[in-house]
C-alpha cells in the first residue's frame, strides 16, 4: 500500500469530471487500498479518487472512530434523498477550512463493491452526508462550491498563501532566504 498526494483547492484537476470504472482488477484494489491508507493517514472519513488524482468513479468511506467499517462505493449513484439537514463539512482538499452545508439528511446509494457486485443501502447522517460530499468530488464539485463568493475567494487566497509558506520551508522547518 502506499500514500498518494491529495489534490489541493484550487487545482483544476479537481473539476474533472470522473468516469465509470469498468474493470475490476488487482489494479484497482490496489488503489482502493492505497485511498484506504492516504485517507486514514490524512486523517479522514472518505476520499474520492478524483482528490488523487484518479479520474474514476470510486469512493472509499470509513466513518467509525476505531477504522474498522470500511465502506467501498464504485460507479456510485443516489437513487432517492430524504429531508434535509445541515452539517458542518471540512474536505481533504481544503485542508483546515470548514463550514456549513445543506444536504439530504438520508439517502439510498446504488453502487459496485471491489469486485463489481452492485448492492443498495440507505443511509443516514454522517454516512450520508459524507457520501453525498465524495460524490460531488466525482462530479468536480467542491463543498466550497457551496459557499459565496466572497468566502470561496478568501479560501483560495488563504490556501494559496499557506502553500507558499510551506514552500518557502527548509527541510530542517527553518525559513529560507529568497534569491533573486
Amino acid at each position: 500500500m502506499a500514500i498518494r498526494t491529495i489534490l489541493e483547492f484550487p487545482d483544476p484537476r479537481l473539476r474533472t469530471r470522473a468516469q465509470p470504472v469498468t474493470q475490476f482488477n488487482a489494479e484497482l484494489g490496489q488503489l482502493i487500498d492505497d485511498m484506504f491508507e492516504t485517507m486514514y493517514a490524512a486523517p479522514g472519513i472518505g476520499l474520492a479518487a478524483t482528490q488523487v488524482d484518479f479520474h474514476k468513479r470510486l469512493i472509499v468511506i470509513d466513518v467509525s472512530e476505531a477504522h474498522n467499517e470500511p465502506v467501498v462505493l464504485i460507479n456510485p449513484e443516489i437513487l432517492s434523498r430524504e429531508g434535509s439537514a445541515e452539517t458542518e463539512e471540512g474536505c481533504l482538499s481544503v485542508p483546515g477550512i470548514f463550514d456549513d452545508v445543506k444536504r439530504a439528511a438520508k439517502i439510498r446509494v446504488r453502487a459496485q463493491d471491489r469486485n463489481g457486485t452492485v448492492f443498495e443501502r440507505d443511509c443516514e447522517g454522517v454516512l450520508a452526508v459524507c457520501i453525498q460530499h465524495e460524490m460531488d468530488h466525482l462530479e468536480g464539485k467542491l463543498f466550497v462550491d457551496y459557499l459565496s463568493d466572497l468566502k470561496r475567494q478568501r479560501i483560495r487566497k488563504k490556501l494559496e498563501k499557506e502553500r507558499k509558506q510551506r514552500a518557502s520551508r527548509a527541510p530542517d522547518g527553518r525559513t529560507r532566504l529568497q534569491t533573486y
